[in-house]
């Protein structure tokens, strides 16, 4: 078991049992979409959110990054870890046919994905680093926003990260900031940058 002191949010009664199987931790399921008109659910996870972060963990199709930015806007500026499981075509074992987009939800997911996840989003990282951050400054020099052709490079270069890519810029610099140093971000923009010969 992997014990989180945070909270951990995701869709469904599913999701969480699947979690609860691999984590010691709070988890909340939103109930899809009802969360929208949960006012108190809102605000328990907005005092939890202000008081220990929440790390956000939904499905990875549109349903999912739906929820995920609402939850995000309930809790404003507390602290919140997205954790984004990867894309896999299938469905759970207790459906009797896939999703509308045919991808596996968390509950579908074996240990070792969650876990890697996990891992990939920084939620074991938060502690690590004492060095200077990720800046909108940076992202622009690697030609990740505020340029003519930055939308397509994010997309490209979370492509190169095994990383979702529909982030926003703002979206994007969170989670670099969550998972990589500025030296370890300047290297990898570097890699991005030589595997597709950009100057």
């Amino acid at each position: 078991m992997i014990t989180l002191d945070s909270p951990v949010i995701v869709e469904g009664k599913y999701d969480k049992i699947a979690l609860g199987n691999i984590l010691d931790a709070l988890i909340i399921p939103t109930d899809g979409f009802r969360i929208f008109k949960d006012r108190e659910k809102c605000a328990l996870i907005r005092s939890l959110a202000e008081k220990y972060g929440v790390i956000v963990m939904t499905d990875s199709d549109s349903a999912g990054a739906l929820i995920r930015s609402y939850l995000k806007n309930i809790v404003g500026d507390a602290p919140v870890t997205q954790v984004y499981i990867p894309k896999i075509a299938g469905k759970e074992k207790r459906k009797n046919r896939p999703s509308k987009e045919g991808l596996l939800g968390v509950e579908g997911m074996s240990v070792e994905v969650i876990e890697d996840s996990l891992w990939r989003c920084g939620v074991f990282s938060r502690e690590k680093r004492n060095t200077a951050p990720v800046t909108k400054a940076d992202l622009f020099a690697a030609g990740l926003s505020g340029t003519r052709l930055a939308a397509a490079n994010r997309r490209d270069f979370l492509r190169f990260l095994d990383f979702p890519q529909t982030l926003t810029a703002p979206a994007m610099l969170d989670l670099i900031n969550r998972v990589f140093s500025l030296e370890e971000f300047l290297h990898a923009a570097e890699e991005w940058k030589n595997a597709k010969k950009l100057p």
